[in-house]
């Protein structure tokens, strides 16, 4: 079984949207290290929930 490398909060790292949900940005999005395909809002990997590819 795998195991995800936990990466700690920083700074920069998410902003609360106004129904109070946690928005990762495009930095922390980048320290994860891969795409999750969940369509995330600034997804730096280019994927797209609706086509299920990646935007070149």
């Amino acid at each position: 079984m795998e195991y995800k490398k936990f990466i700690p909060l920083e700074e920069g790292d998410y902003y609360t949207n106004k129904q109070g949900y946690r928005v990762f940005t495009e930095k922390y999005l980048l320290k994860r290290g891969c795409c999750c395909k969940n369509g995330c809002k600034h997804c730096p990997y280019g994927y797209d929930k609706k086509t299920d590819s990646f935007k070149k």
